[in-house]
């Protein structure tokens, strides 16, 4: 009888990428949460990128400085919209997807929903401004958004802590501002519950860093 041997030829695929976004007010901790993050996912082998918007990407950093410099009245809500969406644009082509095209985890301080929390109220609705990122950006989302959340005013004091940092043109605004702002996220995370998880960012750092892990886990490989 002829014996027949079958080869089984199994492909390695990398590890999938993820895009998570933390998002937050003055004063939460993102970006101190951000790094921490990103050091304990590094020590479970993952490869992490971490960035910003706005910025992140060469153009995106020069519009940066064009959005978060000079005065209050700078740009008008619609210039200012547009500038977003456009720094948006080129983050997610020049940095985002390619990284997540080789199987790393992108980390961003701030993303889309900063744009729909701080210029989709007033003279721009959320509805305009998810749609300038269909056109820029396709309508790109992260895996998942960790929202911090933090009593106003433990977040006051932390913001009046930072020793020598001046505010930029659009984190100096007045307080009814941020109130608004802060509604804005708290209805995204009851509206997106399958996107949007709101994470206490009060207590020590590293117990911050362990819920936000625990948020992750299921995402994890």
């Amino acid at each position: 009888m002829e014996r027949v041997e079958v080869v089984l030829r199994v492909t390695v695929r990398p590890t999938k990428g993820r895009f998570i976004s933390l998002e937050g007010g003055e004063g939460a901790g993102k970006s101190t949460q951000l790094r921490a993050l990103a050091a304990a996912l590094r020590a479970r082998g993952v490869e992490v990128v971490e960035t910003r918007e706005p910025g992140g990407s060469e153009g995106a950093e020069a519009i940066r400085a064009l959005l978060l410099t000079g005065g209050a009245d700078r740009w008008n809500p619609r210039a200012e919209a547009l500038l977003f969406a456009a720094a948006r644009a080129d983050h997610v082509e020049k940095m985002i997807r390619p990284a997540l095209d080789r199987g790393a985890w992108v980390l961003s301080d701030r993303f889309l929903d900063s744009s729909r929390a701080y210029q989709g109220m007033g003279e721009l609705t959320d509805a305009d401004i998810l749609a300038l990122h269909r056109i820029g950006s396709e309508g790109f989302l992260p895996d998942r958004t960790l929202f911090l959340t933090l009593p106003e005013e433990e977040s006051s004091a932390r913001t009046r802590s930072r020793d020598g940092e001046a505010s930029d043109r659009i984190g100096g605004r007045d307080r009814a501002f941020h109130l608004a702002v802060a509604a804005a996220f708290a209805r995204f995370v009851r509206e997106e519950p399958d996107r949007f998880l709101a994470i206490d960012a009060s207590g020590a750092a590293e117990v911050v860093t362990g819920r936000l892990l625990i948020a992750l886990q299921d995402l994890l490989p």
